[in-house]
């Protein structure tokens, strides 16, 4: 009888021991049954037999997580701090029928600028990474280095932000490298996924494009792996794990002897600090391109509707970005004050007029739009503009203009996403009004005109990136116009010498974000935010005030920032505790992290999100 090891994928709970007749290796998945019911499991190793009784392994199935999948779990759980079989459920396992990947001879070649080729060549030596422009050809010098990847017999994964998986993306890779490129994203259905795995298990798909999941594919030999759009917040996990798919990348890239490229043209001062640095100084196409600042908020003038008409009548078409999707974001009370928020959550909720309802975009709770303030009986009023609003003021004041909301309420499909873009592409659509969505990538040559509102919105959160995120959207909305003709970049906010100070220089500013930072935020310090949910208020204030006196007790390993409640007070019915951590030693947080470990918290390291 052996005795082993075994990490229950996907629960909350340490490694239990069970017992086999076979010898097994590690990394093996195994049928296991847990309380009565089966569940899958991974190997870890074998161990002595135990006092205490043991339950047999009820199956052993043909596939084995590879050891650099292992040894990457290991790094997230210990990092990330959850348990293994946490981490291990992010890894699809290797087969034991996979085949090997074949060198490939390809007839395709680049036709690069001196100045990609002289970045593929750097980034070929050493990785790091490629601080590029809008419209300077990042994607040219990623698939320079796809191919000499594939020229070596090796694989390659190539991270993008889910939204930028687009049709004109999965062209270009099919284009350029056919069936040895596939797409990965969490909308494919059961069968594409099961196909798409069955050919990267063959080697018969050597490139993988994909949001954070595709990191975690079973491709044999990875020789690279490129993260497009670095500074993209959705490569964070806002779940258990809460990786960050960058970091585990870079990772993985240590692991593996991989080299690891990460993309932007507005990286994360992070990762500009930390990488050596490949520049590409200019677009690929030099356009014209005139910056115009307008005081106000949010909202859509006589001049921006007359500009709008004006690109249009002349063949262009525009982009107009706001950070707030559906109607306004709140319902208020002239009256009483009274603003209409979620019962379950301390949120106002969103208006959505077609839907006649208002929505919570935390919890999901809706309910219909009351006809006067439920207080005091008074009319309740909108606070902020947001993209249906806009869509119906372009519909009333422009009837000839065709206009396209494009945010995540109407967005909700990769079918409604090829949709939508393929309308574009074609010109059916004159006008795309979105959120953080346009900024994601996309590539048309005949966008003039972008219209930029509610930056000043983003520039007040209380967030110590609050800056670096206003500017990094600034230059990535105003990078999707101009493309290959002349254009206008209308910008709405009442602070513009922040703006206009780094119109062409994301670089400077980057330089004064990170002095200004010194000593405090990264990429100076590390932060580690833990988070507490209880139904019952003064349960969770107790259990966040005994860890915050515990952490105080430490003797220096972590400096507590702050400590009480977060900021969105409550989520689905549960009151919301916080502490935010800090210290120069990623070692040194994680000891105090460890220390203080009890269960009753959930930990974000490198967290991204404070509400």
């Amino acid at each position: 009888m052996n005795f082993y090891e075994v990490a229950v994928l996907g629960r909350k709970i340490a490694p239990l021991t069970y017992t086999s007749d076979e010898k097994l290796q590690e990394g093996r998945r195994v049928i296991l049954l847990l309380q009565g019911r089966e569940v899958e499991g991974v190997v870890l190793k074998a161990v002595e037999k135990p006092s205490f009784k043991t339950e047999p392994v009820q199956r052993i199935t043909s596939f084995v997580y590879a050891s650099w999948q292992m040894e990457t779990a290991r790094f997230i759980a210990g990092y990330y701090r959850c348990q293994l079989g946490e981490a291990l459920a992010l890894f699809h396992p290797y087969s034991f029928l996979s085949s090997h990947p074949k060198r490939s001879d390809l007839a395709w070649r680049s036709t690069l600028t001196p100045a990609q080729s002289e970045a593929a060549d750097r980034l070929a030596d050493a990785g790091g990474l490629l601080f590029a422009p809008t419209g300077s050809g990042k994607t040219e010098v990623y698939f320079e280095l796809f191919a000499q990847t594939l020229k070596k017999g090796k694989s390659a994964i190539f991270l993008m932000p889910e939204i930028s998986l687009t049709p004109q993306m999965q062209k270009r890779l099919q284009a350029r490298f056919g069936d040895l490129a596939v797409i990965w994203h969490s909308r494919l259905s059961k069968k594409k996924r099961e196909e798409t795995l069955q050919k990267i298990r063959e080697g018969a798909a050597r490139i993988v494009a994909g949001p954070r999941s595709a990191l975690f594919l079973p491709l044999d030999q990875i020789g690279l792996i490129v993260v497009d759009e670095e500074h993209d917040d959705s490569y964070k996990a806002h779940s258990r794990p809460r990786y960050h798919a960058r970091d585990v990348a870079l990772y993985m890239g240590k692991v593996l002897g991989a080299k690891v490229v990460l993309g932007s043209a507005t990286p994360s001062a992070t990762s500009y600090a930390r990488q050596p640095v490949t520049r590409i100084a200019s677009p690929y196409i030099q356009t014209q391109k005139r910056y115009l600042f307008e005081s106000g908020g949010c909202s859509l003038t006589t001049d921006m509707l007359a500009r709008i008409e004006r690109h249009v009548k002349a063949g262009g078409q525009a982009m107009i970005f706001l950070p707030t999707r559906a109607n306004y974001k709140y319902l208020y009370c002239e009256g009483c004050g009274h603003t209409l928020t979620c019962p379950f959550c301390s949120v106002g909720m969103s208006l959505h007029s077609k839907k006649r309802a208002v929505r919570c975009h935390y919890c999901g709770y809706a309910e219909r739009i009351p006809s006067a303030c439920p207080q005091c009986g008074q009319v309740m009023r909108n606070d902020r503009m947001g993209t249906a609003e806009v869509v119906a003021l372009l519909e009333e004041n422009l009837p000839n203009v065709r206009v396209q909301q494009f945010d995540k309420d109407t967005i909700t499909t990769a079918n409604k996403l090829q949709k939508a873009l393929d309308r574009f592409a074609k010109k059916e659509v004159d006008v795309l009004v979105g959120t953080q969505m346009l900024a994601k990538g996309h590539d048309y040559p005949d966008v003039t005109l972008a219209l930029i509102l509610g930056l000043d919105y983003l520039l007040a959160m209380p967030d110590y990136r609050a800056r670096e995120r206003a500017m990094s959207l600034f230059v990535q909305i105003a990078g999707r116009a101009g493309r290959s003709r002349e254009a206008e970049v209308v910008v709405q906010t009442n602070q513009p010498d922040f703006f206009r100070d780094f119109l062409n220089d994301y670089e400077g500013f980057l330089k004064e974000e990170i002095a200004d930072r010194e000593g405090l935020y990264p990429p100076h310090a590390f932060l580690c935010r833990l988070l507490f949910a209880a139904k019952d208020f003064q349960r969770g204030e107790t259990a966040m005030r005994r860890v915050e006196t515990a952490l105080r007790n430490l003797g220096g390993l972590a400096e507590v920032v702050g400590a009480g409640q977060a900021p969105i007070e409550r989520i689905a019915g549960k009151w919301r505790f916080h502490i935010l951590l800090r210290s120069a030693s990623r070692a040194n947080l994680l000891k105090a992290v460890a220390a203080v470990e009890d269960g009753r918290f959930e930990v974000d390291m490198d967290p991204v999100d404070f509400a």
